[in-house]
Parts: C-alpha cells; sequence; structure tokens
C-alpha cells in the first residue's frame, strides 16, 4: 500500500509537471494558461492511476497465486462514488481455492479438506479452511482444533451440523470433486 501511495502522488507530480510544461510553452507564445490547470493535471494523475490500479489490482493478484491455487469466485462491484465502474464494473474480491493441496480423507475418500483464501482489494488475505463432501455435495468450515483437543478431521465431519449445500455446477466443486 505504501507503493501504491508513492507511485500516487508520483503520477500527481508527473501530470503537474506536463502542466507547468504547457504553462510555460504557453507564455513563450504570448498567451497565459490558466492557473488552476497545474492542480487539475494533478488531479487527473492522481484518478487516472487510482482508476487504473482498481481495475488491473484483480490480475495483478491472480498472476501472484502459486500453482494449484485457482479462483474459484468473484466479486463484481459498481459503486455511486465510482460512475466508471458502471460502464465497467470492478472485481473488488475474489476467492480462491488451494485445489492442489486439497487432501482427501483416509476413512472416505469423498470428503476433501481445502483451504480458501478471500482476497480482497486493499485488505489482508484471510485463510478459510472448508471441509467438502463431493458425494453429498456440501461444505462446512473447518474448526482447527485446540493443541489439547485431538479432534480428527473425520470426527469433525461426524460433529458438525452446519454443512452448507454446495451446487454442482459450483467452481468449488468442479475443481475440488472432479480433480483427477
Amino acid at each position: 500500500m505504501l507503493y501504491e501511495f508513492i507511485a500516487t502522488i508520483a503520477a500527481a507530480f508527473g501530470m503537474a509537471g506536463l502542466a507547468l510544461v504547457i504553462t510555460h510553452l504557453s507564455k513563450l507564445a504570448g498567451k497565459r494558461a490558466p492557473k488552476w490547470l497545474i492542480p487539475l493535471f494533478a488531479a487527473i494523475g492522481i484518478f487516472g492511476f487510482q482508476i487504473h490500479q482498481e481495475y488491473n489490482w484483480y490480475d495483478q493478484q491472480v498472476n501472484q497465486l502459486p500453482d494449484g491455487v485457482t479462483v474459484v469466485k468473484t466479486a463484481e462491484s459498481t459503486e455511486w462514488f465510482r460512475p466508471w465502474s458502471y460502464v465497467k464494473p470492478q472485481i473488488l474480491r475474489f476467492i480462491a481455492a488451494d485445489t492442489g493441496n486439497a487432501t482427501a480423507q483416509i476413512n472416505d475418500p469423498n470428503i476433501y479438506l481445502v483451504n480458501l483464501y478471500l482476497f480482497e482489494r486493499r485488505r489482508s488475505v484471510q485463510q478459510i479452511p472448508q471441509v467438502i463432501d463431493c458425494a453429498a455435495p456440501a461444505r462446512a468450515d473447518y474448526v482447527i482444533p485446540a493443541k489439547d483437543n485431538k479432534l480428527t478431521i473425520d470426527e469433525h465431519v461426524k460433529q458438525t451440523t452446519m454443512w452448507r449445500p454446495l451446487e454442482t455446477d459450483d467452481p468449488l466443486f468442479i475443481n475440488i470433486c472432479n480433480k483427477t
């Protein structure tokens, strides 16, 4: 975030410098440029860079994902204070699943333990372990046992009552249960 702030300031100074050149060239031509030209160009630099970053954030994050981590859901957003998002909605949140490291349980090969990662612009990544039952199909949050508690994944599956249905066309189901 610090680098983005520095880059935003640099874009503002760069555009203001361009306006300064225009101001000096207009003096040489015998006309005076308006006084508000330099702040206007600085504002254009700031807004332009921020809009560029908002639209490229998703692609930058996806390109940094390691092998085996796939995007399973994206959330597009339009906001009234970002009128350009009505023309092209922005992806400000997405969910990625660590399908490469999903582990099937020994007692039931239809049950997988997988980590989901929640990405949101300007927030740190959250990791949520999920238990996926491919036979049901359903999913449940996996509560990591405390050091004193030796609850295995199989025992957790038997005890949990918070199963949520999972559609067979859901990308999470497809990436976990249909992998070869």
